[in-house]
């Protein structure tokens, strides 16, 4: 039986170079879930999302519900019956891996069997007027890869301008759910023209099905189009690449399963997250390996990160450290 099943919430300042606008967010808001067994605590950390009906306040809530469950000895697999899909379920899940992995003195890489290597992530340029993405795009030319937040009517100038500012970095779109089919359509040959590689979710979630993987001259990645393994069969056919997020899955275990099932079915995978601290992303970091696409940027989008925070040069990440998680 677990000694304390303790959770709280987390504010993290954002980065002025998230490139925040008047009006938007200035934090982002997490939960952080603790398990103890004896001398031994784990830790997991989640970002309830609204667009999927998600608050900070109903995954506290789920989180105390929780907690007599817990209290007896649930196992992590039970946790997947008492739980749905999501940022809650995500929290105890890389929880108690984390309090696992410290029982053990093992580390999570090899439990998965997995390789600890260096994973190259995309950075963020969010969402702005032309001249500030413009920016932003300037300040970060030297990274590899830039993912871009697009989803308007009209986006030309916002991605001609990073495009410019940045000529030596791959380019990705995410979109957001932000297109009709029709629009979508129209910017396709502005998406060829400055070598845009990928473009996640350009249109809103079950309006997608005129969507036709392999038609256009970039791969296209499902994001709220899929969660879980449940989700899979909705976007075969359909895309390119699916975009796994812990928040999503509900956890490190099911995204794991996601991964390899969505690899047998052909598809190529992507591994994201919301703008969180580094708890977040090492368990994300586990998924990433092998991944063709790592968007894992959370904490560069942050003024301070959690204490023993990955360590990254420029866009590469290294592993996490055992003092963080895992």
């Amino acid at each position: 039986m677990l000694k304390s099943f303790t959770f709280e919430t987390t504010r993290y300042p954002l980065a002025r170079a998230f490139g925040i606008s008047r009006g938007s967010k200035t934090v982002a808001e997490t939960v952080i879930v603790s398990v103890q067994f004896g001398d031994k605590i784990g830790r997991g950390e989640c970002v309830p999302y609204g667009r999927y009906g998600e608050s900070v306040a109903a995954v506290l809530d789920q989180l105390e519900r929780l907690k007599p469950s817990l209290s007896k000895g649930a196992s992590r697999s039970e946790l997947y019956r008492l739980l749905p899909a999501g940022a809650a379920r995500n929290a105890v899940d890389c929880a108690l891996w984390d309090l696992e992995l410290k029982q053990k003195g093992k580390s999570i890489f090899e439990a998965f069997g997995v390789s600890s290597d260096p994973i190259l992530t995309a950075f963020t340029i969010p969402y702005a007027d032309a001249a500030t993405m413009r920016e932003n795009a300037l300040k970060n030319a030297n990274r590899p890869i830039l993912k871009i937040k697009l989803g308007s009517p009209d986006d030309t100038e916002r991605l001609v301008a990073v495009a410019d500012a940045a000529p030596n970095a791959q380019l990705v779109v995410d979109a957001n759910e932000g297109w009709s089919f029709d629009e979508f359509e129209k910017v396709v040959p502005l998406f060829e023209a400055n070598g845009v590689v990928m473009v996640e979710q350009p249109l809103p979630a079950g309006k997608d099905k005129k969507l036709r993987c392999g038609t256009y001259p970039f791969l296209l990645c499902a994001d709220e189009s899929c969660h879980d393994r449940h989700t899979l069969s909705d976007v075969l056919g359909h895309y390119d690449m699916i975009n796994i997020k812990l928040d999503k899955t509900g956890g490190l275990t099911e995204a794991m399963r996601l991964k390899s099932a969505a690899i047998a079915e052909g598809l190529q995978v992507m591994v994201g997250c919301m703008v969180a601290s580094s708890l977040s992303i090492a368990p994300a970091f586990i998924v990433a390996q092998g991944a063709n696409i790592v968007d894992l940027d959370g904490p560069l989008l942050l003024k301070k990160d959690i204490r023993d925070g990955m360590a990254f040069s420029g866009s590469w990440m290294s592993p996490p450290v055992r003092n963080l998680w895992g």
